[in-house]
């Protein structure tokens, strides 16, 4: 009995490893790479414009800037200054991507807006520290870091926003409940899950495991060997307590993360919040497929924000 006990807990232990490693774990040769869009035919028609957007930043002067986590992780973005007494978008990416990529599109907004960007590298990924993903656990209190950092640095006047896409939208959305600074004006995020759980089922089902079944291990896993549990924050709850008006966007055709996923958000927000989807959009593709109406949400949401309306052109 006591062999049969050894055997079934050396199963569920190898199994959750399993699951951890294909979840949350970075490898030192995925930290730095900077992965292609999914081979899909929407996501491969915006594969060139993706990579221009990239191509752009890594042009254009910036500064290397780093901040140090909670856990003692060195995180590493870029600071690309677009004017003086300017706000600032601090912008996340998403799940195993790096900022020079899914930043993109904030860095066209703000050069747009005359508006200040640092784009960050999440913890695990680009030049940052970590081999750990948390879908947005820990990567919240390293939101609360970086935003103090920007706040210290560019003055506590000088209006933040924080802004996101997939797992980073997530991330900023979980960060709305921490004691953010005073000049964190608003949150700007685009297609971002409602929970780390719930995303984590749901992908579990794409891939063809039941989610009863695996999403146990996948639990387990995070726990043992990477020290977190994925139930600890989400956004559905954060956003309850969010103080600043949040922009939610959405591709209403996004396979990844369900749309449903911004209107639960939306619903449990304890602040102003609004809610704009995009026909035809896949996921994190909103920008690309309406351009011109992405920006002017932006504009206009911008333009509602007290500490924002002064630095908005009228004719955007």
């Amino acid at each position: 009995m006591i062999w049969v006990l050894c055997a079934a807990a050396a199963v569920i232990l190898l199994f959750s490893l399993y699951t951890y490693r294909i979840c949350f774990h970075v490898s030192k040769k995925r930290e730095v790479s900077i992965p292609d869009t999914p081979a899909d035919q929407s996501h491969c028609s915006a594969d060139n414009l993706i990579k221009t957007g990239s191509g752009i930043m890594d042009r254009t002067e910036y500064e290397r800037v780093s901040v140090k986590a909670h856990d003692g992780k060195l995180l590493r973005g870029r600071y690309y200054h677009v004017r003086d007494n300017a706000p600032l978008l601090l912008s996340f990416h998403g799940y195993r991507s790096t900022a020079t990529r899914d930043c993109a599109g904030a860095f066209a907004l703000a050069l747009k807006f005359n508006f200040n960007i640092l784009a960050v590298d999440q913890r695990a990924h680009g030049e940052s520290e970590g081999r750990v993903i948390t879908f947005g656990i820990r990567e919240r209190r390293d939101c609360l870091y970086w935003a103090r950092y920007a706040a210290e640095r560019f003055g506590w006047d000088c209006p933040i926003v924080l802004c996101g896409i997939s797992m980073g939208a997530a991330t900023v959305l979980m960060a709305s409940s921490l004691p953010l600074p005073a000049n964190v004006v608003c949150i700007a995020a685009d297609c971002p899950y409602s929970s780390p759980a719930a995303i984590l089922r749901k992908v579990s089902r794409d891939v063809g495991y039941p989610p009863a079944l695996v999403y146990p291990f996948i639990w387990l896993g995070g726990w043992i060997y990477g020290g977190f549990r994925v139930t600890e924050a989400d956004a559905v709850t954060a956003v309850r307590q969010a103080k600043v008006p949040i922009l939610l966007i959405h591709g209403e055709d996004d396979g990844f993360v369900p749309c449903e996923m911004s209107r639960e958000i939306l619903k449990n927000c304890g602040s102003r919040a609004e809610l704009h989807t995009f026909p035809g959009a896949d996921h994190g593709l909103s920008y690309l497929t309406d351009p011109a109406r992405y920006e002017r949400i932006w504009a206009d949401f911008f333009r509602s924000v007290p500490a924002l309306r002064g630095h908005m052109a009228q004719e955007m």
